[in-house]
């Protein structure tokens, strides 16, 4: 069962989807982190919005000329001011713990498998693997225009949504899933940014600057990213594509990488369809015999 779900991960894309209005799925420990704080801050912002709202309302409704003609002349309250100058503290505290904690995480790279250089370009990005034994496969990465992204999907036979419209590359970068990825970022003319939400991944390419930043993906599929600085007029046209598969897959395609990378990809697409087809078989089967 465990690798019928793997499996059927290939096909899951990360990408910005119509009317979304939370942040993407997370796909790495540190962007479940995010949403988690996410979520905790949104609580305490509505109920220090809804607070003051009711403030206001009885403000309104039992101070008004009508309800309170002959007004209080009182001018301070020790108990009000020391509430009011205690509680936003304690909220800050509640506040900041969390995420330092978080910064924390995101900026200290733990023990990690592999390295990765992402060097920003106008308007594309360049990747070297940085291992040993890996250090002859680099390439750049486009993004696909017009019906190129559509001739990739029929070509590689994976879904259309895999490759959707000012997303899809023509290189992906690929790295193994449940592996620690150090990400070494730099730029080669103007500021650009990292940018990959569903790893809580974002961080400045700065000219003459190696910055550093990780991942370890959970889960196996295509994750869509962009640069997220303002580097020019095709700054929009600049997208990150990074596919997750399994150790073994990736494995076979560095190996082959290293002398041709677009044979090597189609290899490896080659290699996800045919699991697809095989875990799909699997699942009819276990269909059919639990009707039986």
């Amino acid at each position: 069962m465990t690798g019928l779900a793997a499996v059927a991960g290939q096909a899951w894309a990360a990408q910005p989807t119509p009317w979304q209005m939370g942040l993407q799925p997370a796909a790495s420990g540190v962007m479940s982190d995010i949403r988690w704080f996410n979520d905790f801050t949104l609580i305490i912002i509505t109920v220090i919005t809804l607070f003051v709202l009711a403030l206001l309302l009885w403000c309104v409704f039992r101070f008004n000329a009508k309800a309170n003609p002959t007004p209080s002349r009182t001018s301070h309250n020790t108990m009000i001011e020391v509430v009011w100058t205690l509680v936003p503290i304690l909220v800050l505290v509640m506040i900041s713990i969390p995420s330092f904690r978080l910064l924390y995480k995101q900026v200290d790279v733990p023990a990690y498998d592999m390295t990765i250089k992402a060097t920003g370009y106008q308007w594309y990005w360049g990747y070297e693997y940085s291992d040993e034994g890996m250090e002859e496969l680099a390439f750049d990465s486009y993004m696909l225009r017009g019906e190129d992204r559509l001739a990739r999907a029929e070509a590689f036979k994976r879904p259309v949504e895999e490759y959707p419209r000012l997303l899809a590359v023509d290189n992906e970068l690929i790295v193994p899933v449940g592996k620690v990825v150090r990400m070494q970022i730099t730029a080669a003319d103007v500021l650009h940014s990292f940018a990959m939400p569903a790893f809580g991944v974002k961080i400045d390419a700065v000219p003459g600057r190696l910055n550093e930043t990780w991942f370890k993906a959970e889960q196996t599929g295509i994750y869509y990213g962009q640069c997220s600085e303002l580097c020019g007029k095709d700054h929009a046209f600049m997208p990150i594509a990074i596919r997750v598969v399994e150790e073994e897959q990736f494995a076979a395609w560095a190996e082959a990488a290293k002398s041709d990378v677009e044979e090597a990809t189609k290899a490896l697409m080659a290699s996800l369809a045919s699991a697809k087809t095989t875990a799909d078989a699997g699942a009819s089967a276990a269909v059919e015999v639990a009707a039986r």
